[in-house]
């Protein structure tokens, strides 16, 4: 299996344009934004927080774990399903459900190194506080990165090709980055938008965030959505995932 996965990481590194996005534009954005002077001054309707303190980094750290999960991973696995590695895999005794395990690591991984820069950065360059309940933060991290990677799981599945695949994936990161509040707060949204985020994977995942990130615990709702979404997306993944 570590073969596998080095493997994997080379190929992955032979093409770093996803993994480098995935890192830089997240990064870029919050070191970008957060130099606003208007987004470093105490707002008194956050309750005298900073905007770069509140709902900022969670969403950046969101942007980097969706960008892998929802269009790299399912180009990989079905340009592979395409080309027809998986099926000759299949007729190996290594056998295909290591390679897309050793995907999904390489994958976590640079979610991992995106979120740490993400979290380092922010505090030595823009006095970002650290997460104040870091063993909650990174449970939710882990959680909330596993229902996007089962739903990546599933857009491999049903994408009739590789060409298709990050397009479908963009259609369903979007509207749930609308809906996690990624441009405008959620608190802005209208009721109903609010309340159909809640009980899909991406908002509970940034607001689980924001909470840990204040200190806080995440709210069991959200743990629930989360944890569901990693059962049924998975489940469906398992059962419609096609090898040639």
């Amino acid at each position: 299996m570590n073969k596998m996965i080095l493997t994997e990481a080379k190929l992955f590194l032979r093409e770093p344009g996803g993994p480098i996005f995935a890192i830089l534009l997240p990064l870029a954005l919050l070191l970008g934004l957060g130099s606003i002077p208007g987004f470093q001054e105490a707002d008194p309707g956050l309750g005298g927080q900073r905007v770069i303190d509140t709902q900022l980094p969670g969403m950046m750290v969101i942007l980097s774990v969706v960008t892998m999960a929802l269009t790299g991973l399912p180009a990989v696995l079905v340009g592979y399903r395409e080309s027809g590695v998986l099926r000759r895999m299949s007729t190996t005794p290594v056998g295909p459900v290591r390679l897309l395990v050793a995907q999904v690591v390489n994958n976590v991984a640079v979610a991992v190194v995106a979120t740490a820069l993400l979290v380092g950065l922010g505090n030595l360059v823009l006095g970002i506080a650290l997460p104040g309940n870091p063993l909650a933060f990174a449970g939710v991290f882990v959680l909330g990165s596993a229902s996007m990677f089962g739903l990546g799981l599933l857009i491999a599945a049903v994408a009739p090709n590789a060409k298709a695949a990050p397009g479908i994936g963009s259609l369903l990161m979007f509207p749930l980055l609308f809906l996690a509040g990624m441009w405008i707060p959620r608190e802005l949204l209208p009721d109903l938008a609010r309340q159909i985020g809640d009980f899909l994977p991406m908002a509970p995942f940034a607001q689980a965030l924001r909470d840990t990130w204040a200190g806080h615990a995440p709210q069991p709702l959200h743990l629930v959505v989360m944890a569901v979404t990693v059962l049924v997306a998975g489940a469906l993944a398992a059962r419609l995932f096609r090898w040639e």
